[in-house]
């Protein structure tokens, strides 16, 4: 008896909070016989997963622990062609600094069909959820989203081509903050730019920080209990809640 392939879902789960979920991850989630799920899901979410539905955890944390590329490859399509309906569930959306992409392309090779679900990127709610929009009309007409953490024997960014853009964001950039407010500054951003540092982008732990370019270069950004960060330069970043020189606390 040939047992026929399953499916993998390259599943966005947002931000984190259960409520950025689009219908489509909830119904998936709620339907899947095998989740695969990143580090960044949201605790909320993954407690939300319906009892004794099978679950993989693959989750990379930065400088520690790390499953391979490979090995979680592996494991999508073992899955799929034992005939499961898999969900490869990743924080954000799965082709922004996701590898969703390389996942999809190497499932594909392997003669497993794959869909994509799209998700909410942390760059994106993380400054609208701060009151702070990274496109607006006579102050921002360009939105640029770079990785700070990068992998092994990736080339730098182009940072003076990305320091054309009206707004930077930048994720995972909590280790290399100081790095990267260098980078942009040598590459022609003032140093008066106004930066915002969002924290748990989305979650009740939100915290948004308001700071200069200057104060990222010298200072870089406090991250205690290695939270997901985002960072935020432009002139837009004026426009969220209670712009101070130094900082402030956006959500509660």
């Amino acid at each position: 008896m040939t047992i026929p392939v399953g499916r993998v879902w390259l599943t966005g789960a947002g931000p984190g909070d259960p409520d950025l979920l689009t219908v489509a991850a909830r119904r998936l989630l709620d339907t899947a016989d095998v989740i695969v799920h990143d580090r960044l899901v949201g605790t909320a979410i993954l407690a939300s997963i319906p009892p004794g539905t099978l679950r993989f955890d693959v989750g990379k944390t930065g400088y520690g622990h790390a499953t391979g590329q490979a090995e979680i490859i592996d494991l999508l399509v073992r899955l799929a062609r034992r005939g499961l309906d898999v969900v490869r569930l990743k924080g954000g959306d799965p082709f922004v600094f996701g590898r969703g992409g390389e996942e999809a392309l190497a499932l594909r090779a392997a003669g497993v069909d794959v869909r994509v679900v799209p998700g909410i990127t942390a760059g994106l709610a993380g400054p609208a959820l701060a009151g702070v929009p990274v496109t607006h009309r006579g102050i921002a007409r360009s939105v640029a989203f770079v990785t700070g953490h990068g992998a092994e024997g990736d080339e730098a960014p182009d940072w003076f081509g990305l320091a054309g853009a009206d707004t930077v964001v930048v994720y995972m950039a909590g280790r290399k903050a100081a790095s990267v407010g260098r980078e942009l500054s040598a590459a022609g951003r003032p140093l008066d730019t106004p930066v915002a540092v969002i924290a748990d982008a989305s979650l009740p732990s939100q915290r948004a920080e308001i700071l200069d370019l200057a104060t990222l270069v010298t200072s870089g950004v406090e991250n205690p209990r290695g939270a997901a960060v985002v960072i935020v330069v432009g002139e837009v970043v004026r426009l969220g809640h209670a712009f101070e020189p130094r900082s402030a606390e956006v959500l509660p």
